[in-house]
């Protein structure tokens, strides 16, 4: 018997996309490894590295994967669930839907409930024994922020089914009205000076990236012999790259792709259309390198790799910041001296501190891995509605969380949750109910 990696390796069908599984995780991998790297810590507090050095903000057109993330969700989600839709026992799609969150959902959320109520349960001693000051109430507050992509993926999924219908009576056409959705919202709140409009491009922007996904899992971005395969990528990458270019340039857009501290317009919160024609450009590019990893992943021992890596990703995703500031408070602990961001002795520290970082994460990952394997199967059948408002309750929870953190939970801390106030103790109650909902649901449980 081999192990479990590898048998799982060596039986991997012909036909899966295994591409797509290493985009899943490089992306995640990217965005672990930017945050490590865009830390900017001081004895005051955790700033952005992106700030202190300007120079440094194009990278964030290499480095802000993000969108890849979500184009191999949406590739992934109608794979999934057209496979649920081919089981359906009754022909009902109600069940169908119930099934799919549940199935999409089981890996997403039983690692992420873990993280989240292992953090409750520790802030909760750390305040009740008098902490919560320097940097340990700055942890408190950044631990959860990644949650945020949790609340959005999950979204992705919700609105699957719907979506997956209009692409496949429209094809581009869908994408097309995302996007031009997406323009109008950016015309709204620039020109216009309609207030709240932006935060529609959460739902437009992200949406619009994950039906590219569709797209590609109906073969549409890149169809036909040799070089012709290339032509919708090319152009794809080369109009995404020139509008973002000419959108940062002569527009209300910042340089920097991902969110920077104190600046007045970000491409992230809320999602702009400089950002949207950033992912079109990395959509496209990477496409353009199926053929090639196609032929790397081919090999066993690479494979074996991405099928390693893809079982713990959301683990050490979950888990990298708090690996991080862990590092930083042992140097704080240990009275280890913390040079100023981007000075020279700041960088030589700086390979250090990313394989303390690394050491440590892997060490959390052994600790909770054992809930992100996979759930059996269950039974195509379940209530749809039920299903639903789970999910909403779980997204709604999630971001929450994201925005309020774990500090001043005595206190009562609030952050506002589309325009209402919720603490991290609602939010994660939420979250958990939520959760349940969909377990329940998809199981076909609780309906009359």
């Amino acid at each position: 018997m081999g192990s479990p990696v590898r048998v799982l390796a060596e039986a991997t069908p012909d036909t899966r996309d295994r591409y797509v599984d290493l985009l899943r995780v490089a992306s995640l991998a990217a965005v672990v490894l930017g945050h490590w790297m865009m830390a900017a810590v001081t004895p005051d507090g955790v700033g952005n590295l992106l700030a202190v050095v300007p120079a440094l903000q194009p990278l964030t057109w290499l480095l802000q994967v993000m969108p890849v993330f979500f184009f191999v969700g949406g590739f992934a989600h109608a794979l999934s669930y057209r496979s649920l839709l081919r089981k359906r026992p009754d022909g009902s799609t109600d069940s169908v839907y119930a099934a799919f969150l549940r199935a999409r959902l089981q890996r997403l959320l039983r690692p992420t409930m873990v993280f989240v109520l292992v953090w409750g349960v520790a802030a909760l001693l750390i305040q009740l024994l008098g902490g919560g000051g320097g940097l340990t109430g700055v942890t408190l507050r950044l631990v959860t922020q990644p949650l945020w992509f949790i609340g959005i993926y999950l979204a992705m999924v919700a609105f699957t089914p719907p979506l997956l219908r209009l692409h496949e009576r429209y094809g581009w056409g869908a994408f097309a009205g995302l996007t031009g959705a997406a323009a109008a919202v950016d015309v709204l709140r620039f020109a216009a000076g309609v207030p709240y409009v932006e935060f529609l491009n959460f739902a437009f922007v992200w949406l619009a990236v994950h039906q590219l996904g569709f797209l590609r899992a109906d073969g549409r971005l890149g169809a036909g012999p040799g070089l012709h395969a290339l032509r919708r990528p090319a152009l794809l990458a080369g109009g995404g790259l020139i509008t973002a270019v000419a959108l940062v340039a002569f527009g209300p857009y910042p340089l920097s792709m991902v969110g920077m501290p104190g600046e007045k317009v970000s491409n992230m919160a809320p999602p702009t259309l400089a950002l949207l024609c950033h992912g079109l450009w990395l959509v496209g590019a990477i496409e353009l390198l199926r053929a090639p990893a196609a032929r790397l992943l081919a090999r066993p021992r690479a494979w074996r790799t991405v099928v390693a890596a893809n079982g713990v990703a959301m683990t050490a995703f979950l888990w990298h910041l708090t690996a991080m500031l862990g590092v930083y408070g042992a140097m704080h602990a240990l009275d280890v001296p913390l040079p100023e961001p981007a000075t020279a002795a700041w960088w030589a520290q700086t390979p250090l501190r990313l394989a303390v970082a690394a050491a440590l994460t892997a060490v959390l990952v052994a600790a909770f891995r054992t809930f992100e394997r996979p759930a059996p199967a269950a039974a195509v059948r379940g209530h749809g509605p039920l299903a639903a408002l789970g999910a909403t309750l779980t997204l709604l929870g999630v971001l929450g969380l994201s925005m309020v953190g774990f500090a001043g939970l005595l206190e009562g801390r609030t952050a506002l949750l589309i325009a209402v106030p919720i603490t991290a103790p609602a939010a994660v109650a939420m979250t958990l109910c939520g959760w349940l909902l969909v377990e329940r649901a998809g199981r076909g449980r609780g309906v009359q």
